[in-house]
C-alpha cells in the first residue's frame, strides 16, 4: 500500500509539470541516476540530464507568462499520461501490484490533474503568478514525499484528485445552468 501511495504522489507531480519531477527522480536516486526508471534507463544519463534540465528551466520560466502557459499546456497534455506512468513505475518498483496497473493509475491521475489545470486556465483566462509558484513548489514537494513520506504524498495526491472531481462537478453544474437559461427562457 505504501508503494501505491508513493506512486500516486509521483504521478501527481507529473500531472503538474513534466520534466521537473523526472529530473528530481534521477537526482534523488544518487549515482545511478535513471538506471531504475523505465524507458529513461535506455537513454544516456548525460544526454537525459541535459534535456531534462533545459526543459525544466523552460517549464519554470514559461509557466509565468500567458503565451508560455498555452504552449506548455499542449505539450503537457500530450505527455502527462506517459510521464505519470513512468513516475509511478519508477517509485513503486518493488510492489506486488502489477506494473501495468500502476502505470495505468499513474498515467490517468496525471492526465486528470493536467485537464483540471487546463480547465482552470481557461476559466481564469490564465493562471495567476502566485498559482504557478504554488504549482512548482507542490510538484517538487510531491517528488520528495514520494521517497521520504509516501503516506503524506499519497494523501496530498488524493486530496488533489478530490479537488479535481469537485472542479469537474462545479463546471458541469455551471454548464447545465447556462444551457437551461439559454434554451428555456420564456419569450
Amino acid at each position: 500500500m505504501i508503494e501505491l501511495l508513493a506512486a500516486l504522489s509521483a504521478s501527481a507531480a507529473a500531472g503538474i509539470r513534466i520534466a521537473l519531477p523526472l529530473l528530481f527522480i534521477g537526482l534523488l536516486q544518487g549515482g545511478n541516476l535513471w538506471s531504475q526508471v523505465p524507458i529513461l534507463s535506455q537513454i544516456s544519463s548525460p544526454v537525459l540530464l541535459a534535456i531534462l534540465t533545459s526543459w525544466s528551466c523552460f517549464e519554470l520560466f514559461a509557466s509565468k507568462k500567458l503565451i508560455g502557459q498555452r504552449f506548455l499546456q499542449i505539450i503537457q497534455l500530450l505527455l502527462s499520461p506517459l510521464v505519470g506512468a513512468i513516475m509511478g513505475l519508477a517509485v513503486a518498483s518493488a510492489t506486488a501490484t502489477p506494473s501495468w496497473l500502476i502505470a495505468l493509475i499513474g498515467g490517468m491521475l496525471a492526465l486528470v490533474l493536467q485537464l483540471v489545470q487546463i480547465g482552470w486556465f481557461f476559466r481564469l483566462r490564465g493562471l495567476p503568478l502566485w498559482a504557478t509558484f504554488i504549482q512548482d513548489t507542490l510538484c517538487i514537494a510531491l517528488v520528495f514525499f514520494a521517497f521520504d513520506a509516501p503516506r503524506q504524498g499519497g494523501l496530498i495526491a488524493l486530496i488533489m484528485l478530490w479537488f479535481a472531481v469537485g472542479s469537474g462537478k462545479y463546471w458541469y453544474r455551471r454548464y447545465r445552468r447556462y444551457t437551461r437559461q439559454k434554451y428555456y427562457q420564456p419569450d
